[in-house]
């Protein structure tokens, strides 16, 4: 068994966790501001949006600027958990499991909202299928982590309020 000492810091499997929580905004950034500004640059967003256009969809803009909000908002959580990640905040961990938590939730979510707007795409197609289960994998394997490790539980702790106890279990 290891020594308290040793398990306390940004070791051990923390370091995959901790290149995950880094690259989190960049994969974000790479996704979607491409994606995002060729919807503003290339005529899409005037034809969804003008009443005289044909592909004129109400419920599309809608929808649009509700996924650009979500990942905006993302994009910002992902930043503060880099921040909570390299402070040792005890906060860290649960922002962690609620971006998990909320992602897979957002994800089939937003996949319906496509197709009650969009009726000819399919609810899953690849990409949707591909970033849920990439998801799904990483929360069936980091969520539980942040739950039971006792590195976590002794490296998460700054600014944590006194009469907030935790129980230690050991898994790294």
């Amino acid at each position: 068994m290891k020594d308290e000492n040793e398990l306390k810091g940004l070791g051990g499997w923390l370091i995959l966790v901790g290149l995950g929580v880094i690259l989190a905004p960049i994969r974000l950034l790479a996704t979607y501001v491409p994606l995002y500004q060729t919807v503003f640059e290339d005529g899409t967003w005037q034809a969804i949006t003008s009443v005289d256009s044909v592909s004129y969809n109400p419920m599309l803009s809608t929808l649009l600027m509700g996924e650009m909000a979500y990942n905006a908002i993302m994009l910002l959580a992902s930043i503060c958990l880099i921040y909570l990640f390299f402070t040792k905040s005890y906060l860290f961990p649960k922002l962690y499991i609620t971006i998990v938590a909320v992602s897979l939730v957002f994800i089939p979510f937003d996949a319906w909202l496509v197709t009650m707007v969009l009726p000819e795409v399919p609810m899953f197609d690849s990409e949707t299928k591909k970033e849920f289960f990439r998801v799904l994998a990483g929360g069936m394997i980091w969520v539980p982590y942040m739950l039971l490790s006792k590195r976590v539980k002794l490296t998460f702790v700054e600014n944590k309020p006194d009469k907030i106890l935790a129980s230690s279990v050991d898994v790294d």
